[in-house]
């Protein structure tokens, strides 16, 4: 078959990131890999790392490089908000609670889509609503999967210990209670990508009166299901 979409540099880079798929590789290595001449391998590449769709390892080796993580997950966001409207609605009409999904922003957490109660007391969170990491389930969720370094800067003043989110991995999802706000409680549990890594939270919020002070008891096998349902969209979207 011909791969040639008749651009012969976009046609030469895209052998470029390719032959990166496989692993770090050495100017000899690309060349070997995409049977390009050296002088045009390294143009490429060298081009490629100005946008970061390529990178240098510690050893000055040529990989896949971050650009390439965003718009990927930005193509994850966008599937994953088209399946977020009614699996959000099943969980609110299930638990009788708002419904959220928070993603991380740097050093918030952003509520991506919502689901409200119809009437009564509610815990309104407008999508869009920008809080942050240092309280709440849905905080504790995003950070709890991080690599250790970001985990011990993210715990700095937070409302929970490293404790607490060893026992979030352990057992999948998270509570809070009165962290964020007075009166409030929520239950949280991660979303994943089809690569198995933590992109968002699923909440179900509101108040002490309706949720106690256990809330996880309540409404953790709920949550979880519903997160599940939106992995198991993203997993099926990438096949």
């Amino acid at each position: 078959m011909d791969n040639s979409s008749g651009v012969g540099v976009l046609d030469k880079a895209a052998l470029v990131l390719a032959a990166l798929e496989a692993g770090p590789a050495t100017l000899a290595g690309l060349v070997a890999g995409t049977g390009l001449a050296r002088p045009t391998a390294h143009r490429l590449a060298v081009a490629l790392e100005h946008h970061r769709l390529v990178a240098r390892d510690m050893q000055g080796r040529f990989v896949l490089g971050p650009r390439l993580s965003e718009l990927a997950a930005a193509a994850g966001e966008d599937r994953l908000l088209a399946a977020a409207g009614p699996v959000l609605a099943r969980l609110r009409d299930i638990t009788g609670e708002s419904a959220q999904l928070w993603r991380r922003q740097g050093e918030f957490r952003v509520c991506v889509a919502a689901a409200e109660r119809p009437s009564g007391l509610r815990d309104t969170i407008p999508v869009g609503s920008q809080l942050t990491m240092r309280a709440g389930s849905a905080a504790q969720i995003l950070l709890a999967w991080e690599d250790p370094e970001k985990m011990h800067r993210g715990l700095q003043n937070a409302a929970f210990s490293a404790t607490a989110l060893a026992g979030i991995r352990r057992r999948g999802w998270a509570q809070s209670v009165g962290e964020r706000e007075q009166g409030v409680a929520s239950v949280s549990a991660p979303v994943r990508s089809p690569s198995g890594k933590i992109i968002a939270a699923v909440s179900v919020s509101g108040p002490l009166e309706r949720l106690s002070r256990q809330p996880g008891r309540m409404h953790a096998p709920a949550v979880l299901a519903a997160a599940e349902r939106l992995s198991e969209s993203l997993r099926r979207a990438a096949e």
